[in-house]
């Protein structure tokens, strides 16, 4: 009996025991673990600017510059200002950005962070500085005002030699000659022979020809042999940057029109000569001819213009100058009678036959 009352004693308190436990999971499942703290809910972020668009590469000869429209914002503080990054496509997908900001150990030396234009302008300015035309650069820009900023604006990456439009030749002198044009131009911009070189094209034609091309020429002196003596002929220039490391031409715009005409060579002088005489011949026998056709039509008016007028003899001259002077009367004295002269005349008639 006392065993039985004693297992029974075990049971209820191993029941209580059981309850107590399940009671506790229970309340901590409805509490939740306590030694989690609370999570603040994070604030929202400031609103971004919109970016900047139409952002677009200018590589005109050597210059390499950015540029992009403005961003216009409304009851703002503050102007606008502009941050442009940049980095080296080839090495590394996955390189990092850069900011361009004239520090000393970047490629480029000018400021383009925390700019209020809507412009930068990298081109080199020297071969020291500046990115290298045959590396992938990418670009990317974007607006800030105080702590807000905005998406970035990102460029396609370029390279210079490939994407560079190339202007016409520089400083293009013509020199004709006997039977040819010498040519001396400068290359639009300057480039390392050991990457890229030029190549020039000439296109020419006589005036109301055909155009034709000669090239290409490799040197900055060129000579257009075998033209035609005492001919006008037109010619354009046109530049091609051939890149040294990769098989790529890229041609430049022609040279604006010009015109020269040839010298005579060694043959034609002699004939230029015969017919130079023979036209000034000419044209002193048509000078005769016409002044003396014009003597004979306006004769009279001409005998009228170089006609002298009849002058007054001085002693009328002065008499009428002083008619006091008794000028007249000494002239009468000063005459002297002279006889008549007579002419005999005699008529002689014949008796009329009857």
């Amino acid at each position: 009996m006392g065993h039985s009352a004693g297992r029974l004693v075990t049971v209820a308190g191993e029941l209580n025991a059981h309850l107590a436990r399940e009671s506790g999971k229970l309340q901590q499942r409805s509490l939740g673990p306590a030694a989690v703290p609370a999570t603040r809910v994070p604030a929202d972020p400031p609103s971004q600017l919109p970016a900047p668009q139409n952002p677009t590469i200018h590589l005109y000869n050597a210059k390499q510059a950015l540029s992009w429209e403005p961003v216009s914002l409304s009851n703002e503080t503050g102007p606008v200002v502009y941050r442009v990054q940049f980095k080296f496509f080839h090495s590394s997908p996955e390189s990092k950005w850069s900011d361009i900001d004239g520090s000393p150990t970047k490629p480029v030396e000018v400021n383009c962070s925390k700019i209020t234009k809507t412009e930068c302008n990298f081109t080199p300015t020297s071969r020291s500085k500046g990115f290298l035309p045959y590396f992938n650069i990418s670009l990317r820009v974007r607006a800030e005002l105080q702590d807000r900023t905005s998406p970035w604006a990102l460029v396609p990456w370029f390279q210079h030699y490939r994407n560079v439009t190339i202007g016409p030749p520089e400083n293009i002198w013509v020199t004709p000659e006997e039977g040819s044009l010498i040519i001396q131009l400068s290359a639009p911009f300057d480039v390392l022979s050991s990457e890229a070189t030029f190549l020039y094209y000439v296109y020419y034609w006589e005036k109301a020809g055909e155009q034709q091309v000669r090239g290409p020429f490799r040197s900055n002196f060129i000579v257009l042999k075998d033209l035609k003596p005492l001919k006008v002929y037109c010619l354009q220039v046109q530049a091609q940057l051939s890149w040294t490391l990769l098989p790529v031409l890229r041609s430049g715009h022609l040279s604006n029109i010009s015109c020269h005409e040839t010298t005579a060579d060694a043959s034609t002088k002699p004939q230029q000569a015969v017919l130079i005489a023979v036209g000034t011949f000419l044209s002193l026998v048509g000078l005769a001819g016409a002044c003396f056709f014009l003597i004979l039509k306006y004769r009279v008016l001409i005998k009228h213009w170089f006609h002298s007028p009849p002058g007054i003899p001085v002693q009328i001259e002065e008499y009428l100058k002083d008619p006091a002077q008794p000028i007249l009367e000494a002239l009468d004295s000063d005459s002297s009678p002279k006889e008549d002269v007579w002419d005999s005349v005699s008529v002689i008639s014949l008796p009329q036959k009857e």
